[in-house]
């Protein structure tokens, strides 16, 4: 299956399909025949999903948990059709986001409202509601049994208030969702892997997001697992280079003390320019205008999570 990645641990990374390829993972975790998965993409990666339980044996059934870091669509999107299809799962989310999986409709709006509605359905399709009874509200240091592994769940705001991440007692990995940045596969050089932090709209919080990358690194993992994309090592120099970019795309969207209808633009230019440099610095594969045209929906996000971030410091 192409689509798939096999790690240790009994840990694989599922190509969701959303936008390109390499571009947005979900993960599963199989155990003594029974399965997790952590984050669904959209409706459109439910196939893929399943496939990959057939690849590893897992009958649908078998799966006891769907697991959401957050509630961005590309990350919960294809959650309601997915639970349709596994009848046994329970699905884990943060308690913030409870109400949204069991009645998905103010979070599509609120889509709609930044995307446009075709645009949004052709992305994600139809988002299906959950059943509340089958919805675990995922409370900090809680654990849930996956065979013979504990899955450790912690509240990890800063990306959004509705993040958790999850520790697997098994490996002492973490799977991070959007809290520990994106590290694309794409970027990596002579076996080096980089970070860099997603500051989307509408919920980002600089020093919530510190405490969450503080954290994880504390727990010291071997490896950490992202969306944007999978499987990272070296977790104590990424922490640091999360931190280090954290604040610097700060002081970029603190600089514009004016606001006014250019300003979205003001911040955009002055995060390409410090991606630029930083994969110049760091010696990413990716460099100049290649680097940004490939990150060119997440700077865009990032500057609209600087925008709101900085109307909400002034009010």
């Amino acid at each position: 299956m192409q689509s798939l990645t096999r790690y240790e641990h009994g840990i694989a990374a599922i190509d969701s399909g959303y936008k390109k390829p390499i571009y947005d993972a979900i993960h599963l975790i199989v155990d003594n025949g029974r399965a997790a998965f952590i984050d669904t993409g959209t409706n459109y990666s439910v196939p893929v999903m399943l496939a990959a339980l057939d690849e590893f044996g897992i009958p649908r059934q078998n799966v006891d948990y769907v697991i959401l870091t957050h509630i961005h669509l590309d990350h919960a999107g294809g959650a309601g059709l997915l639970m349709r299809e596994l009848p046994e799962a329970q699905l884990v989310v943060h308690p913030r986001g409870v109400r949204h999986m069991a009645d998905p409709s103010k979070l599509v709006e609120a889509v709609f409202e930044v995307y446009g509605k075709e645009h949004t359905l052709a992305m994600y399709g139809d988002i299906l509601p959950i059943s509340a009874d089958r919805i675990i509200e995922a409370r900090h240091e809680q654990t849930l049994a996956l065979g013979d592994r504990e899955l450790l769940l912690l509240d990890s705001p800063g990306h959004a208030k509705h993040h958790i991440v999850i520790r697997d007692s098994r490996s002492g990995h973490i799977f991070t969702g959007d809290t520990f940045g994106l590290s694309y596969r794409h970027l990596d050089a002579g076996g080096r892997q980089f970070i860099y932090p997603t500051t989307s709209p509408s919920q980002f919080d600089p020093v919530a997001l510190h405490r969450s990358v503080d954290m994880i690194a504390a727990l010291k993992p071997a490896a950490v697992y992202v969306t944007h994309y999978s499987q990272a090592h070296d977790i104590q120099r990424l922490a640091g280079d999360m931190h280090r970019l954290i604040d610097a795309q700060l002081e970029v969207a603190q600089r514009e003390t004016d606001g006014g209808p250019e300003r979205h633009q003001r911040i955009k230019h002055g995060l390409e320019r410090l991606m630029k440099k930083e994969a110049e610095q760091q010696g990413w594969k990716l460099q100049g205008r290649d680097a940004t045209d490939f990150f060119a929906t997440d700077i865009d996000l990032n500057t609209q999570g600087m925008e709101i971030w900085l109307d909400a410091q002034r009010a």
